[in-house]
């Protein structure tokens, strides 16, 4: 019984993980293939980061 449970996790997680990639990873890339100038630069993306955590730890 435990196997059957597990199994039925696993496709699961598994649809949820297609739907991700479906419904929000690949219109991502999709619109960066048709305008690159959209993408973040590598230090944009640690300064957002860093705030985000910021402003996270500072939460009382």
């Amino acid at each position: 019984m435990q196997r059957i449970i597990s199994l039925r996790a696993l496709l699961a997680r598994d649809r949820a993980l297609e739907n991700w990639l479906a419904g929000q990873v690949a219109p991502a890339y999709d619109a960066l293939q048709a305008d690159p100038s959209r993408a973040l630069s590598i230090d944009q993306v640690r300064s957002r980061l860093a705030a985000e955590h910021e402003n996270a730890t500072l939460k009382p």
